[in-house]
């Protein structure tokens, strides 16, 4: 279901892009309503779903972990749920995707070093139901943003 947006909807959520702590009073300013006004919108936003959550964007290097490491696992289908649910389950996997085409599932490491990445997806290899296992270890972030595509709300305003 896709929600319907204004332009003052699309202004507040890329001022919480940019910086997920701005305060209300700020955004009120910059599109002339009240600051009431704009966490009413906020609150909406949060209920429709649009908003899932406002987070803080950690830098991994310096808190001593790796460069995220990617993962694509290829299962037997009819142990798929069980694989997802020990998974999920596992810390350094922070995120987890179903995905189409011949890898069925993604997964974003999070490690210290490259050893315990290594000592981990060995330890994936062996889960039952997962038959092949690929790495991608990011070396360097080219380009990262927290910006919605312009185009596409150009589109729906």
């Amino acid at each position: 279901m896709t929600v319907s947006l204004d332009k003052i909807d699309h202004m507040i959520i890329q001022r919480l892009l940019e910086d997920g702590r701005v305060s209300f009073s700020a955004v009120a300013k910059e599109v002339s309503l009240t600051d009431v006004a704009i966490k009413k919108r906020v609150d909406r936003l949060k209920r429709k779903g649009v908003i899932n959550a406002i987070t803080a964007d950690l830098n991994l290097k310096v808190l001593g972990y790796e460069n995220p490491i990617y993962i694509q696992m290829r299962t037997e289908l009819s142990k798929n749920k069980d694989v997802i649910k020990k998974l999920k389950e596992f810390d350094f996997i922070s995120e987890l995707y179903q995905v189409l085409g011949e890898y069925n599932l993604l997964g974003k490491l999070v490690v210290p070093d490259l050893d315990a990445a290594e000592k981990f997806i060995g330890k994936l290899g062996l889960l039952d139901g997962i038959l092949d296992i690929k790495t991608q270890v990011i070396i360097s972030e080219l380009k990262k943003t927290n910006s919605l595509p312009s185009q596409t709300l150009q589109k729906t305003l």
